[in-house]
């Protein structure tokens, strides 16, 4: 995983998350992950056999992923699921799906420990900010965890939560590579223009190091 990871929610997008989904690929993002917190199961499987079909056949090599559901993630033909804390357990879902990407959300060292013991295939680091996405647990873990954090795994990992065009460049001073974010794109006036600044952002940044 590199660069911009899109993170969908039809609930804090202004025109639906297939539109979002079209703009981000049209900026060369090339992870998806469908979010949809408050839809039925069959909603969800609808909609994220359309997205993968969408991604897959974009002509771009991307990484379509399913929020917390590793059945539909399996019955839409998905390239992965990411998982929360109060999800099926990332061991539980490495038995059900031995070569799926898997993702885990973390708040803390132990999670992260918990993690990588139980094979995920990457971490999600956050949130690092404060944000509106949704209600946390946790408060803001900050920039110096994030830097503690980053030196303690061997995982791959990406960091979400809060980050916006103000703060992006502290978090890429960090050593984050993979940035996830939300209702920074989602709730843009315009989608397209707004992913390429952030994808422009973080690839100017690393081809300076």
């Amino acid at each position: 995983m590199k660069g911009y990871y899109f993170i969908t929610d039809s609930a804090l997008s202004g025109k639906g998350s297939e539109h979002d989904i079209r703009c981000a690929l049209k900026e060369n993002v090339r992870v998806i992950q469908y979010r949809e917190k408050n839809a039925s199961t069959g909603r969800m499987f609808k909609e994220a056999r359309e997205y993968a079909r969408i991604c897959g056949e974009s002509g771009k090599r991307v990484i379509f992923l399913v929020n917390d559901r590793i059945d539909i993630a399996l019955a839409a033909d998905a390239d992965g699921v990411h998982i929360g804390q109060d999800d099926l357990p990332c061991r539980a879902a490495r038995k059900i799906a031995p070569n799926m990407i898997i993702g885990v959300s973390t708040h803390n060292f132990f999670e992260i420990g918990a993690a990588e013991r139980d094979k995920a295939t990457y971490i999600n680091i956050g949130p690092v900010f404060a944000t509106s996405t949704k209600k946390l647990k946790v408060k803001p873990l900050g920039l110096d965890y994030l830097q503690d954090a980053i030196i303690i795994t061997e995982l791959p990992f990406t960091v979400m939560g809060g980050i916006n065009k103000d703060n992006i460049v502290k978090v890429l001073e960090c050593g984050v590579r993979n940035i996830a974010m939300v209702t920074a794109i989602t709730q843009a006036a315009n989608i397209v223009s707004e992913t390429r600044e952030f994808v422009e952002i973080i690839e100017s940044y690393k081809k300076k190091k």
